[in-house]
């Protein structure tokens, strides 16, 4: 064999070796960031990556499909595991965007309970696996309000006689309209029935109406903390687990508003055509399984997907006097009123509730 021949087959070995270590390359998991991904990286990342000898890479994203679908169409998919809202997940899938996960890839419960008997009702779905339940609520400073003049119902958040000053709202009409039709009056029972119609839809712009002039709107899951912490807003909506972290982790004397809450769960996607989807796949199953469910509701006030952890959930990892099972969204005291986030009504309505939201801002 000529001395180019070997030089040539040498170069197309070299070639073939580097094009699998290019396909090969690190897992991207997407997030909500800031104390949440914190939770992830803690029970998730690091200990998959301790087992598997793989890097993970971890992006953070304000929420929506906008970004995946373009990844898919394109051919180009660069996130491999994306945590997405439910109303978010069924649509996807509807509309082909995820591959879909078996569930029997699923660890059992550590008593082998099948997953599929382990998982509470509703958190497993074709193309999606769920890992947390959470809210939304309100928040206020204790600091900054009087006891006797403490707000306790969604009706206070729109009052604003009795409490003058800013509010804080995420940017999206999801849970804003139905905490507006709840401080309007309508009971969390009938919330979806009424904003299914075009009646409902007005009542609810109606009283954003009378609150529109003092609202500082939000995106991202860290700000609402922050308004709040800076003095910007006298309430703000938020999510139940960045205000336990403001209060736990940074001393914030921040107090929660549990009535009217609106619940909801978080789950993990694959986008269709990962050139990771093994890999993928292998930290869908790892990371719901009970121990690492478990482990991460040590770190941020939101439930676990699965029963066996539910049963597990301890005490807060920096301080063993702060029992979590006491602040999660499910916890007897903070469930009397609360709503479930209806995913079936956001998937069908999402697009056009969200033109006229934005519509009515643009006002």
């Amino acid at each position: 064999m000529s001395r180019l021949n070997k030089a040539l087959i040498a170069f197309a070995g070299m070639s073939l070796c580097l094009s699998g270590t290019a396909l090969a390359r690190d897992l991207t998991v997407v997030s909500w960031g800031g104390a949440y991904t914190k939770s992830q990286v803690e029970a998730y990342h690091k200990p998959w990556m301790a087992k598997t000898g793989k890097k993970i890479i971890s992006e953070d994203y304000g929420g929506g499909l906008a970004e995946i679908k373009a990844q898919v169409e394109s051919g180009n998919v660069t996130w491999d595991v994306i945590d997405v809202e439910l109303s978010d997940a069924i649509r996807a899938c509807d509309e082909g965007l995820l591959e879909e996960i078996d569930i029997a890839i699923l660890p059992p419960a550590p008593d082998g309970t099948p997953a599929s008997d382990d998982f509470l009702p509703g958190t497993l779905h074709d193309c999606a696996v769920a890992n947390i339940i959470w809210s939304s609520v309100y928040v206020y400073d204790s600091s900054k309000v009087r006891n006797w003049n403490a707000p306790k119902t969604m009706a206070d958040f729109f009052d604003t006689s009795s409490y003058p000053g800013k509010r804080g709202l995420r940017k999206n009409p999801k849970v804003t309209m139905e905490f507006a039709l709840i401080a309007d009056g309508v009971p969390v029972n009938q919330v979806y029935e009424v904003l299914g119609t075009d009646e409902g839809v007005e009542r609810a712009f109606a009283k954003l109406d009378t609150i529109k002039d003092d609202v500082i709107w939000w995106e991202a899951g860290a700000q609402p903390p922050q308004l709040l912490a800076d003095g910007e807003v006298i309430f703000t909506t938020a999510w139940n687990g960045r205000v336990f972290n403001a209060v736990a982790a940074e001393d914030q004397s921040f107090e929660m508003v549990w009535d009217g809450q609106i619940y909801d769960l978080d789950l993990w996607i694959i986008p269709k055509g990962t050139p990771n989807l093994k890999d993928a796949l292998d930290f869908v199953a790892f990371s719901t399984a009970t121990e690492q469910l478990a482990a991460q509701a040590s770190w941020i006030s939101y439930g676990p997907a699965r029963a066996s952890a539910v049963a597990q959930i301890g005490t807060y990892h920096a301080d063993d006097s702060i029992n979590m099972a006491d602040h999660m969204p499910t916890a007897p005291a903070n469930f009397r009123n609360a709503l479930q986030n209806d995913y079936e009504f956001w998937a069908d309505n999402q697009e056009d509730l969200n033109e006229r939201f934005n519509a009515w801002l643009a006002k």
